[in-house]
């Protein structure tokens, strides 16, 4: 019997192209590195997490010049003692912080990883940085106040830090009047002036204001009983108010026990979103003086973080686009409560009655430096 061999197919290697070849027929394929890396740059972030799905050469040009941005971290404050809870959401660890400086201190406001306390008994009010552990005094304020916001870290020649303590309305003239004070770190007073408020809504939910700090205004929203608010300026330097009319209505149709708002900035332009229970979250956009409700398709992968005190956006984020991180823990204390703009749900899916229990007063959304593991 004649016995067959057995052969091995061989598989010709590709061949590479020679320097003639490449002069001859160009491709994308053979763009130098250092002009891959300046297309790359010019690419915003969805468009450059889409062409590093191209190959492999695209892929390291691509990540070579992606800016991702900073997401802050959930600071939340103990029932009693001084161990604070640091909790990084993208990747669900928790840390914990000893910070005896904050004992018997109320949590106020917090913008660019620091934090604006008060001394409960003394009315002292101070910024911490609880990273690197400075501390920055102001001026004691004796009256309460509805809200306070700063414009920048207290150790900027530019920091000013501004409230609102009253909004009344006297019946005998049909009058508004709002009360706003201002001060810088370093300054032995705070500087206060009560001024004419004009507004054509009687009835304000005065809890459910907010403060934010913009192109060298206060940014007032005067919320309504009825949902929605109206927006309002307060210029540092000529000590004015401006009423900009830019008026919303909420469309949710809970009570306004149960409906929050939140301002915040991205680019140097102004955002609202309006909460209510479980239902959607509706987000609006300052163009002209007008609030412009936003569209999924419009909002670009924005992601909101927002708490009792403050709020946070990004737009660079995309591991966490198209939703809301509220300042709650979830049930495994490893995650916060989140709402999904593409899907429209919340997680954990729960009944949640009112924005207290979505954002409790014991925490708060906080920049970390980029070196946060080396304090912790």
């Amino acid at each position: 019997m004649a016995s067959h061999s057995t052969s091995s197919t061989t598989v010709p290697r590709k061949r590479s192209k020679t320097q003639s070849e490449v002069a001859v027929n160009p491709s994308f394929d053979n763009l130098p590195s250092s002009l891959l890396e300046v297309i790359m740059s010019r690419l915003v972030l969805k468009d450059n997490i889409r062409a590093s799905a191209s190959c492999k050469t695209w892929r390291e040009a691509a990540v070579s010049v992606r800016v991702v941005e900073k997401h802050p971290w959930l600071f939340c404050f103990p029932k009693r003692g001084t161990s604070f809870e640091l909790l990084d959401p993208l990747h669900w660890k928790t840390y914990t912080l000893n910070l005896p400086e904050l004992a018997d201190s109320t949590l106020c406001y917090s913008r660019d990883g620091w934090l604006l306390m008060r001394r409960s008994v003394s009315k002292d009010m101070f910024f911490f940085n609880p990273f690197s552990r400075e501390r920055v005094s102001l001026p004691k304020f004796e009256q309460s106040f509805l809200v306070i916001a700063f414009s920048c870290p207290p150790t900027s020649d530019h920091c000013v830090v501004g409230l609102v303590s009253s909004l009344r309305f006297y019946v005998e003239n049909q009058e508004r009047r709002i009360t706003i004070s201002t001060c810088h770190p370093g300054a032995t007073e705070w500087i206060t002036q009560e001024s004419v408020f004009h507004s054509v809504f009687l009835w304000h939910d005065k809890h459910h204001s907010k403060l934010f700090f913009l192109h060298n205004r206060f940014y007032f929203f005067h919320c309504f009983n009825q949902g929605g608010g109206s927006l309002h300026s307060f210029h540092t330097s000529s000590r004015t108010w401006d009423s900009h009319y830019a008026y919303v209505s909420s469309e949710h149709q809970l009570s306004y026990y149960q409906k929050a708002s939140f301002l915040a900035e991205k680019n140097g332009e102004l955002f609202l979103m309006l909460t209510s229970g479980n239902e959607k979250p509706l987000i609006y956009k300052l163009v002209s003086s007008n609030w412009v409700k936003m569209s999924l398709t419009e909002l670009d992968g924005l992601t909101f973080f927002v708490s009792f005190y403050n709020s946070e956006l990004r737009n660079n984020l995309p591991w966490m686009r198209n939703n809301v991180y509220f300042s709650r823990f979830g049930y495994n204390r490893k995650s916060c409560v989140s709402y999904s703009l593409d899907e429209s749900t919340y997680s954990p899916c729960k009944e949640w009655h009112s924005w207290q229990q979505l954002c409790p007063p014991q925490s708060i959304w906080i920049v970390p430096p980029e070196n946060v593991l080396d304090y912790l």
